[in-house]
């Protein structure tokens, strides 16, 4: 039962305050859409670099009929149409979560809408969140298949483990391509010296110069985006114009009348001519659309109209001009001098070929660092919902939350991708590896998507067939083709992909199993009245915050603790913090706070709850907070819940939802003061408020403590003691109670799961890190209880 507070102003919240974007001005719009082409883009518009000689490496050669060439112009250009174009500009960009994308916003919307979610701490208030069900579309309803759909996912547990598996190997293989994606373009950039530089020693310098710059660049990410982004459009813009402005030149000075080869009927002779190496070429046209996936997965930071402007606009015009430039250059030079044969440097006039060559290197750094960038987001989702180890999140800006840097994460991928680069030494074996983790993504979201037009959108069942039928096929074409290239490099994402995934699924199971140990073997509410309003031990003065995963009842390491220590402090707080299947959590429904036990026992529990999209404050304010959220459930609780001393199990489960003290101006505020009388809050005073106590600290500086609250309604006076002695307890200071639990097997469990759960999670959670917000915590105040789980 959840009590929702009466001085909560749900109605004054708009939702154009949170995402601007809804009523946003074509200058809005223009601003973005300038904005994204160098986030967004980097990696589609430096596709021009290797796909013509990826595609001619030895599956099929460059003949004088010219069928080949046109061929796969005629491939690149309906790919680029179908899968960008008409896939996600004009469809998968409509399936936002929120104004999020990629794939854990496909899988968050299923969740939300089937109830299928693995994770096992949801509430019936978590539906009552504004983003919960913000789509406007009713969960309930379905008809016909789209019923039986639905009730055939709640209730097998097997279909949501695949499906989270899907969800999770999509996301790994987005992993993968943070690997490749630098590898291949930075080579194929550098792969210019070629032509510029002599025979005898290219071979040479190409590979360390690639892995120079790589190191600079995974070098440069701990300054964050802001720093070094402001050239991220100008540069792609400039390497557009480039391209395009080339690709003229060469349709009109060698060969006016390619256009013909746009036609899908040269697909069908070149197939027919070249049979089953055409088919394995299709893997090289396939990389013409890496990075398209980048249009869906960055959604929440522009718009759908500025990405739909940005690509229809400027981007898919300069590329097939690119393309269209190098097929009329190859079709008039059929036999090269140089060793290089057929490539993107060939075709650039040779007098710029020094200052392409430059553009292009720093097209594929921009292109490159979008992929990283957007992998340090997809990591901080996947340990947002439990299915990757903790690891340490740097905040880049203060201004733009979304930008992070992951210390772990990035030596790892750089080192990985190093490795790749030295290892192959060239781009055709990079290219294939690439070209399976793009495509196997982009099926991923295919097939989300089929179930996202049935469970979320509510559309016919032949609309989600017909889109999986003709997207999927084409994407299987290109799977196949790619996934026959094994042994020439398509293996590295396929092993990237199973070791990320053996790690997120550990360390999901091991998780699960330690959360439902804690439930089953979570304290009964007997047990803590029969201990009386002291607890049955010594109450000391402070504020006890006790970690906890549990979202109801008391977590077995509270008596643990009660047990074998003698004392405890006068306010005990069950703290979780959890996070929900939406991108984002308004600070005015961020914490659930309720009693446990009696008035008197002065315990009181306190859910914090985020978004997969969200930022937790690990500093000082974080306290005031969560210090402020239960002042204003006291003030605020319903006086059916004052009058009884009595506890049962319906006033353990009544909570009550409070926002943070900057949420609302109206709640209680927390005030510091030092002896001059200097503010240490940030907040601004209000008109209608009072004081509640004063507190002085017995020794150093003197300072003074108090508690603002609304003068109406009039506060009781038990609640203004009870105010009062929680303005003592914070200024006697906070302890955090957190708890190591040692999970292991059960005797006589299988040896997959004592690998699983002995092994591997144990080994995961030696070397993952604690909570974020425990960070905040000075060591001295931190006492760390230690359990051992059988599971």
């Amino acid at each position: 039962m959840i009590l929702r507070r009466p001085v909560m102003d749900i109605e004054s919240w708009s939702p154009d305050k949170k995402n601007p974007l809804k009523r946003e001005s074509w200058r809005t719009v223009l601003t973005l859409a300038y904005q994204s082409l160098g986030v967004v883009y980097g990696d589609l518009s430096t596709s021009p670099l290797y796909v013509y000689k990826s595609t001619f490496a030895e599956d099929i050669q460059h003949s004088e009929t010219n069928e080949e060439i046109y061929g796969v112009l005629s491939f690149v250009f309906w790919t680029l149409t179908l899968i960008p174009l008409l896939k996600y500009v004009f469809i998968v960009l409509r399936a936002d979560d929120n104004g999020e994308g990629g794939t854990f916003a496909l899988y968050s919307l299923l969740c939300r809408h089937a109830r299928v979610s693995m994770l096992p701490n949801g509430q019936l208030a978590d539906e009552d969140l504004y983003e919960y069900k913000k789509d406007g579309i009713a969960s309930g309803n379905f008809r016909g298949l789209g019923l039986r759909l639905r009730s055939t996912l709640e209730k097998h547990r097997v279909l949501q483990r695949m499906l989270l598996i899907l969800a999770l190997f999509g996301t790994c293989m987005v992993i993968g391509d943070g690997v490749l994606t630098p590898a291949i373009s930075v080579f194929s950039a550098v792969s210019g010296l070629e032509l510029v530089v002599s025979k005898h020693h290219h071979q040479y310098i190409e590979v360390p110069v690639a892995c120079v710059i790589l190191v600079f660049l995974f070098y440069l990410q701990h300054y964050g985006t802001h720093r070094i982004g402001f050239l991220f459009a100008p540069v792609v813009i400039t390497w557009l114009f480039c391209i395009s402005a080339i690709g003229v030149y060469n349709i009109i000075h060698w060969n006016p009348h390619v256009y013909k080869a746009l036609s899908p009927y040269y697909m069908y002779k070149f197939l027919r001519k070249t049979r089953r190496d055409g088919w394995m070429s299709l893997g090289g046209i396939l990389l013409c659309i890496t990075g398209s996936e980048a249009m869906f997965a960055d959604l929440g930071h522009f718009s759908q109209m500025s990405i739909k402007i940005a690509f229809s606009c400027v981007v898919y015009p300069s590329l097939i001009l690119a393309y269209m430039g190098q097929a009329a250059y190859l079709s008039r030079h059929h036999i090269n001098e140089s060793d290089y044969q057929i490539g993107f440097y060939v075709s650039v006039p040779e007098k710029l070929r020094w200052p392409v060559l430059a553009i292009a290197i720093l097209a594929a750094v921009v292109g490159s660092q979008a992929i990283i960038t957007g992998t340090f987001s997809i990591i901080k989702q996947c340990c947002a919902v439990g299915c990757f180890p903790r690891v340490r999140i740097v905040h880049t800006s203060s201004k733009i939350c979304g930008q992070i840097y992951i210390p772990e994460i990035n030596w790892t991928l750089m080192l990985l991708c190093l490795a790749v680069t030295i290892g192959f030494r060239d781009t055709k074996h990079i290219s294939n590896a690439s070209g399976l983790a793009v495509i196997t993504v982009m099926l991923v979201t295919t097939c989300l998507m089929s179930l996202v037009i049935i469970l979320c959108w509510n559309r016919s069942v032949l609309f989600a067939l017909g889109f999986i039928l003709f997207f999927g096929s084409i994407e299987a074409l290109y799977f196949s083709a790619s996934l026959i290239k094994f042994r020439e490099g398509a293996w590295v994402p396929i092993a990237l992909s199973f070791t990320f995934l053996a790690i997120m699924y550990t360390w999901h199971y091991g998780t699960l199993k330690k959360y439902e140990f804690d439930v089953q073997n979570k304290v009964s509410i007997n047990w803590l009245l029969g201990l009386g309003p002291n607890l049955g031990i010594v109450r000391v003065r402070g504020i006890g915050l006790i970690h906890t995963e549990l979202v109801s009842g008391i977590p077995a390491i509270f008596s643990h603790f009660v047990t074998n220590l003698p004392a405890f402090h006068q306010v005990l707080v069950l703290f979780c913090i959890k996070y929900v299947p939406v991108p984002h959590v308004r600070s005015d429904e961020r914490f659930l706070v309720g009693r446990v036990g009696p008035k008197e026992y002065r315990v009181y529990r306190c859910i914090a709850r985020y978004g997969y999209r969200d930022t937790i404050i690990d500093d000082v304010e974080f306290e005031k907070d969560l210090v402020c959220s239960i002042a204003e459930f006291i003030r605020s609780e319903v006086p059916e819940c004052n009058g009884s001393s009595e506890h049962t199990l319906e006033n353990e489960e009544k909570m009550t939802v409070i926002g943070t003290s900057s949420s609302h101006a109206k709640g209680v505020k927390l005030w510091e003061e030092d002896e001059g009388g200097d503010l240490q809050s940030s907040d601004d005073a209000t008109t209608s408020t009072n004081e509640l106590g004063e507190i002085r600290s017995p020794a150093g500086p003197k300072k003074r403590v108090r508690f603002l609250v609304p003068e109406s309604p009039e506060i009781e006076k038990e609640e203004r003691t009870e105010l009062r002695e929680l303005m003592e307890a914070r200024e006697a200071g906070m302890a955090f109670i957190l708890g190591h639990c040692y999970v292991k097997a059960k005797t006589g469990s299988s040896l997959m799961k004592r690998l699983v759960v002995n092994v591997g999670y144990d080994f995961l959670r030696r070397n993952s890190r604690g909570p974020t917000y425990a960070s905040s915590f000075p060591r001295a105040s931190t006492l760390e209880v230690g359990m051992i789980y059988h599971v």
